[in-house]
């Protein structure tokens, strides 16, 4: 029978006392909606797609229930132990990430996860999973690099969960995810999690998931609840001076900034370095040592600002933030959601700042319809951009031939053999 009532503490959940335990040491009380949503049908063995965005608390939706389903059937002899839950994450911070909940929500039992990722010494990871593991979180390549050198079996999944979905398309994990789902038993619950819900990722769902429940929390038309949202018109090139004159008059604290391109954080980095700030960036160029190195400096407060990029960032429990700068405004309207939603979280509150270049209006009257509101426009700043300015255009040069005219080459009639 399908779980129906309402639950208003995680004592009324059907979860074992090891598992309540773990959650009362960490001050968790009240699951959230996602939670609340999805435990019950995930322990009713049922195929699930939820949408929720980042912060919603999705990782113990899918990870409590996993562990309460393994936990009543437990392998105490950690040789023997097969891999039955399998947890595809497209980014290495994020596979770290939800292996580190596993470890906590399961301390008091006798369950084991690690993590695959690439970017790391392939030994370590070969040698875990020699003991034995009954959780396996991992990056799509290093999965299937691991499963080409028999380090893997995935025979006795009986859970399979997609996260940030979406994101895994975008980063052309396709082929990945549809090999990967093949080499798992054919009868296995799947579990679906992404933020938001194109039609590839929809096309996808219907390849994979078995009758699947549909659950959606948060929808992405509300912006973070919290976040004061502000809004500057300025010239591209004068967006880096926009930047260091708000953290000089505006911003204090912790700020996030984004960027669209790996060139353009590292820019940004060097330029806040100069003036005297502490910044740190991650992007999908860096080392994964480097990477988890300024995600650790920037959740110690050894830096107060981090630059990143959206697919460096996804998904990253950040906890604390005063700021998100949207230094680059994205041509996907739900991502300015997502970036937002990084501040103001668990009921606090913070502030987003966006700079809007020429080329990058019609991005912000996307995100104004679907937020379903106007964002407060700031003109008291010193590099006002010209309501009448367009969109520059980048003419290609042509050819320094007339059109026409035969190249010397061809005037000469020769037959190549390349």
């Amino acid at each position: 029978m399908p779980y129906t009532k309402q639950y208003m503490y995680f004592y009324d959940l059907p979860l074992n006392k090891p598992i309540l335990k773990a959650l009362y040491e960490k001050n968790y009380e009240k699951p959230t909606p996602i939670q609340e949503k999805a435990i019950p049908l995930i322990l009713d063995k049922k195929d699930v797609i939820a949408t929720a965005q980042t912060g919603t608390g999705k990782t113990a939706a899918f990870a409590l229930p996993i562990l309460q389903q393994l936990f009543r059937n437990q392998d105490t002899a950690k040789k023997s132990k097969k891999i039955r839950a399998l947890i595809v994450s497209p980014t290495r911070e994020l596979a770290i990430q939800i292996e580190e909940n596993f470890a906590s929500y399961g301390k008091y039992t006798n369950l084991r996860s690690t993590v695959l990722f690439g970017g790391a010494s392939i030994e370590p990871q070969k040698e875990r999973l020699k003991k034995g593991v009954d959780i396996l979180i991992a990056t799509p390549g290093r999965l299937l690099d691991l499963h080409k050198q028999d380090c893997v079996n995935l025979d006795y999944i009986e859970t399979l969960v997609l996260d940030e979905a979406d994101l895994m398309l975008d980063m052309g994990f396709i082929d990945d995810i549809k090999k990967i789902d093949r080499l798992c038993p054919d009868k296995k619950q799947v579990l679906l999690f992404s933020a938001t819900m194109p039609t590839k990722v929809i096309d996808l769902a219907n390849t994979l998931l078995n009758n699947p429940e549909n659950i959606a929390v948060t929808p992405s038309s509300s912006a973070a609840k919290g976040v004061s949202q502000f809004l500057f018109y300025v010239p591209k090139q004068k967006k880096i001076e926009l930047c260091l004159h708000i953290l000089r008059n505006s911003i204090k604290g912790r700020i996030l900034i984004f960027r669209r391109t790996k060139f353009g954080v590292d820019k940004l980095e060097k330029t806040l370095l100069k003036n005297g700030y502490n910044a740190t960036s991650i992007h999908g160029d860096k080392t994964q040592t480097a990477r988890q190195e300024a995600l650790q400096q920037f959740k110690n407060k050894e830096v107060n600002i981090l630059i990143a990029t959206d697919v460096a960032s996804r998904g990253l429990d950040i906890s604390g933030l005063d700021a998100v700068i949207n230094f680059d405004i994205s041509n996907v309207p739900e991502i300015y959601v997502h970036r937002i939603g990084r501040t103001a979280r668990a009921g606090k509150v913070g502030s987003s700042y966006s700079f809007c270049a020429a080329d990058e209006k019609k991005y912000i009257l996307d995100i104004q319809k679907l937020i379903q509101k106007k964002i407060p426009v700031i003109d008291d700043h010193p590099y006002l951009l010209n309501p009448k300015a367009t969109p520059e255009v980048h003419k290609k040069k042509g050819s320094k031939y007339k059109k026409g005219r035969k190249s010397e080459a061809s005037k000469k009639n020769k037959k190549r053999w390349y």
